[in-house]
C-alpha cells in the first residue's frame, strides 16, 4: 500500500480501563502488571492497553480479535463513545481528547459517522425518514434533509424504497440503510462495528463486495471491526490483530501471514488459505540471472547456466524488457550449430505477471508448461524476478523442498 499518503488517524499509547481505581490500574499497567494481576488487584479491567498506530487517507483498515480482545472499544475510543483512561487521539492532526463536548459534537457531525451491527432502524419512519435522521437533530431545513438522504440512499442502491418501513426489508437492506444514513453527512472517516456479523453468510458477502465497491468510489477514511479473519483479509488494506487489549500486529493480509509477530498471530492465521493471498511479488527470486537479448549467445547463456546450476534462464532486451525464457537444451543445439545469437531458440509463448498475482491464479499457468514465471512490472514488462515452479508448488502445497524432491522421484519412477 502508499504509505505516502497523508495521516487521517492517529493513536498514541491509548489506555482504556474500566473501573473505580482506574489510576492505580494505570500506574500498574506502567509497571508491566498483568490485565490478570491488575483486576485481582484493583477489581479494573483493561479494555485497551498501550495502542499506538496510524491510519492513511482513504485506507481500509480493519481491526480484529476474538470476543474480549478489546476491538470494539477501541473503536468507540475514536469517536469519544468512550472516554479513554490516557493517550491521545489525533484526527486530522488535531487530538480530539482534548476536545470539549460541543467542540467533540461538531467532529462526530462533519468528519466521521459510525455503522453498528444492530441497525438500531426507527420502526415508524420510512427508509428516507430514517436515514434522514440525524440531519434532522442537526437542524438542517426539510429539503436539504430529503436531498442528501436521497444521495445517499441512491449511493448503496436502494432507490425506490424511500417510503418503505424498516420491517419491509430485508437483513441486508436494513443494513445498507444504516450505511446510509453514515454517509448522508459526508463523513471523512467511516467507523464500521462488527456491520456484517448479524447477517446470513451469502448476504453478509454480497454487503462486503458492495462496501469494497463504494470504497472504490467514494475513497473514505474506513475503520472496520471484525471477529472473522476471512473478512479482515478481504477488506483490509492492513489489519490489526488484538489480544486482550493489547495490538499484537499490524500489516497486510500477507504480511501477517508471511511474517506472524507472535505465536498468537501465528496461530490465528494456521487455516487460512494462503493461496488466495500470497502473491508474486513475495515469491519472486528478485535479480535473477538474465540472458541479453543481442550481447549474449548460447556460449554466453550456456556459461551463465553453468555458474548458477540453472536450466533455465529469462531473456531481457537493453531496456530490461522480458521477451522469453532460454532452455539448457535448445542452447546446446545452438552452440553446436555455431550461431551467435539466442533469437532462434526464444521461447516467448510462456507466462508473465505481475507482483499483485496471487498463487492460485498463477497455479494454471504452470500446469500446461515446465516454465517459470516471469514477473514484470505492468505494461512496460520490465522484468523484477522470477517465480519458480518449485516455489510456487511449495506455497501452494504447504510442503517442503524434500517433499518436493520425494514428489518428482516417485513421477520419474511410475
Amino acid at each position: 500500500m502508499d504509505e505516502n499518503r497523508p495521516v487521517k488517524i492517529k493513536i498514541e499509547e491509548l489506555v482504556l480501563i474500566f473501573g473505580r481505581k482506574k489510576e492505580k490500574a494505570l500506574e500498574m499497567l506502567k509497571q508491566g502488571k498483568s490485565k490478570t494481576e491488575i483486576l485481582e488487584a484493583t477489581q479494573c479491567t483493561v479494555g485497551v492497553n498501550g495502542a499506538s498506530f496510524e491510519i492513511f487517507e482513504n485506507e481500509f483498515f480493519v481491526i480484529m480479535g476474538l470476543s474480549g480482545s478489546g476491538k470494539s472499544t477501541l473503536l468507540r475510543c475514536l469517536n469519544r463513545l468512550i472516554e479513554p483512561t490516557a493517550g491521545s487521539i489525533y484526527i486530522n492532526g488535531d487530538d480530539i481528547t482534548r476536545k470539549t463536548h460541543k467542540e467533540l459534537l461538531d467532529v462526530r457531525r462533519t468528519e466521521m459517522s459510525m455503522v453498528f451491527q444492530k441497525f438500531g432502524l426507527l420502526p415508524h419512519r420510512t427508509i428516507i425518514e430514517n436515514v434522514a435522521f440525524g440531519l434532522e437533530i442537526r437542524g438542517e431545513d426539510a429539503e436539504t434533509r430529503k436531498e442528501k438522504a436521497q444521495n445517499a440512499l441512491d449511493t448503496v442502491g436502494l432507490r425506490g424504497f424511500e417510503n418503505q418501513f424498516p420491517a419491509q426489508l430485508s437483513g441486508g437492506m436494513q443494513q445498507r440503510v444504516g450505511l446510509a444514513r453514515a454517509l448522508t453527512n459526508s463523513p471523512e472517516v467511516l467507523l464500521m462495528d462488527e456491520a456484517f456479523s448479524a447477517l446470513d453468510p451469502l448476504i453478509k458477502t454480497e454487503m462486503q463486495d458492495e462496501l469494497l465497491a463504494l470504497q472504490e468510489k467514494l475513497k473514505k477514511t474506513i475503520v472496520f471491526i471484525t471477529h472473522d479473519l476471512d473478512e479482515a483479509i478481504k477488506l483490509g488494506e492492513r489489519i490489526a490483530i488484538m489480544k486482550d487489549g493489547v495490538i499484537e500486529q499490524i500489516g497486510t493480509a500477507e504480511e501477517i501471514l508471511t511474517n506472524p509477530a507472535t505465536e498468537y498471530v501465528e496461530a490465528f492465521v494456521k487455516k487460512v488459505d494462503r493461496k488466495t493471498i500470497i502473491t508474486a511479488g513475495t515469491l519472486m527470486h528478485d535479480k535473477p540471472t538474465v540472458v541479453r537479448l543481442g550481447k549474449d549467445g548460447p556460449e554466453g547463456t550456456l556459461r551463465k547456466m553453468r555458474a548458477t546450476g540453472l536450466d533455465v534462464l529469462p531473456v531481457v532486451n537493453d531496456q530490461g524488457v522480458f521477451m522469453g525464457f532460454v532452455w539448457v537444451k535448445d542452447a546446446v543445439q545452438s552452440a553446436k550449430a555455431q550461431e551467435k545469437t539466442v533469437h532462434r531458440i526464444l521461447r516467448t509463448d510462456v507466462p508473465s505477471v505481475t507482483t499483485e498475482v496471487t498463487v492460485e491464479e498463477m497455479l494454471p499457468l504452470i500446469s500446461a508448461t515446465r516454465s517459470p514465471i516471469a514477473v514484470v512490472d505492468g505494461e512496460e514488462k520490465r522484468l523484477l524476478g522470477i517465480v519458480t515452479q518449485n516455489s510456487l508448488i511449495i506455497e501452494a502445497t504447504r510442503f517442503d523442498e524434500q517433499d518436493i524432491q520425494d514428489l518428482k522421484e516417485q513421477a520419474n519412477n511410475s
